[in-house]
């Protein structure tokens, strides 16, 4: 079982309770250790490990009854609902990896020196947000994305960007506040801007493909664990 990494800690409490929970370790039923202990025992403080159980509670893995304590559920819940969340989401991907691939490369293209900077401190106020709340990163994580269509040059690309960012970001705020083991994808950013300082194109849509494909994968990998 995977210990914490960096990123958003209540997310990565449930994947492991949820793991362990998978793994039968308290017994169909059981009743699991209090708060005091489980955030002993996971490295996290007691809010971290009180929401992730709120969270497990809502999908069903667990049945807090107040006074009595906290109990794994008799069976294992299959979550339609994140299923169907998941579905769209990847859709949502696949139109973001052809739109963003080419965004990239006209970008890596058209970049100029004094565009670098404004782009960079895009990337620096996503990476400041990575511990804040999920709406407030996925904020940021989207104006730097917003900020390399905007340097493509073309318009239709931003104005199709543009119509497809709200849906886009109430489906990943809710991926980043409720999908345990988020891959951090801080890397194949920092590649992309990289690259487009390079004026590389193909550098830009490798780093863009990699950031897309990821997640992808992530997604394709958790609607397999649920099934």
């Amino acid at each position: 079982m995977a210990g914490l990494t960096h990123g958003p800690v209540v997310p990565q409490v449930e994947r492991l309770l949820r793991e362990m929970l998978r793994e039968k370790r308290w017994g169909a039923g059981g009743r699991l250790p209090n708060e005091v202990q489980l955030a002993a025992e996971l490295g996290v403080g007691r809010s971290s490990v009180r929401e992730a159980i709120r969270l497990l509670a809502r999908d069903g893995w667990v049945d807090v009854r107040h006074g009595s304590g906290t109990f794994a559920a008799r069976e294992i819940p299959v979550d339609v609902g994140r299923m169907l969340r998941r579905a769209e989401l990847l859709e949502l991907h696949e139109v973001r990896r052809a739109l963003e691939v080419e965004a990239a490369r006209l970008a890596a293209k058209r970049i100029r020196r004094e565009d670098v900077a404004g782009l960079a401190a895009r990337l620096d106020k996503r990476q400041a947000h990575l511990e804040d709340s999920p709406a407030a990163f996925v904020d940021a994580d989207l104006d730097f994305h917003r900020g390399v269509v905007e340097l493509s040059g073309n318009a239709v690309l931003l104005g199709l960007f543009d119509s497809v960012r709200p849906r886009l970001r109430e489906a990943l705020t809710d991926m980043v506040a409720h999908e345990a083991g988020l891959p951090d994808q801080s890397c194949s950013h920092a590649e992309l801007l990289t690259a487009l300082e390079n004026g590389d194109p193909e550098a830009a849509i490798a780093a863009t493909v990699s950031n897309v494909d990821t997640i992808m994968d992530f997604l394709r990998a958790k609607q397999g664990d649920d099934r």
